[in-house]
């Protein structure tokens, strides 16, 4: 059975734009090792040895987008009272308020407030409604985080 990978529709669009570059960049990477093949004994040659490094990341990362991408489940909030996948969740902690958007694995993004939903933090907030309260074990001890607008 093949793995479902959950992305929002905005997910997915930025993984097809990553494999397009990806693919597009197919030749200019071939150009590289052409280049460097001119250079003469390929044992000691390092601009060869990048170049083949190079088109081995590029094929990797276009192998699994291809993956993603056939077996992409599209999420989007459900629109009901408890948090779910695609939902834009904003909670209170000590004082602070934040906003996060629950999203799957492939598409997580701490930085940028996207948390998986099998993270900590996501696994706690599903299924929660307006002001139920997620507590989360953290290195520091407990953290509640208080549901204020699920969006």
């Amino acid at each position: 059975m093949k793995k479902q990978f959950q992305l929002t529709m905005h997910g997915k669009r930025e993984l097809e734009e990553e494999l397009e570059q990806l693919i597009s960049s197919r030749g200019d990477v071939a150009d590289r090792i052409a280049e460097a093949r001119s250079f003469g004994d390929l044992s000691e040659n390092a601009e060869y040895s990048a170049a083949r490094e190079e088109q081995s990341r590029v094929e990797s990362r276009i192998s699994e987008l291809t993956e993603i991408l056939s077996n992409a489940q599209i999420i989007s909030g459900d629109g009901d009272d408890k948090v779910s996948l695609g939902d834009k969740v904003i909670v209170k902690t000590g004082g602070k308020t934040t906003e996060y958007l629950i999203v799957g694995a492939v598409e997580a993004d701490p930085l940028d407030n996207k948390i998986s939903n099998e993270s900590p933090l996501g696994q706690e907030l599903l299924g929660k409604k307006v002001g139920d309260v997620a507590i989360i074990e953290t290195p520091k001890g407990k953290t509640k985080y208080e549901i204020v607008e699920i969006k």
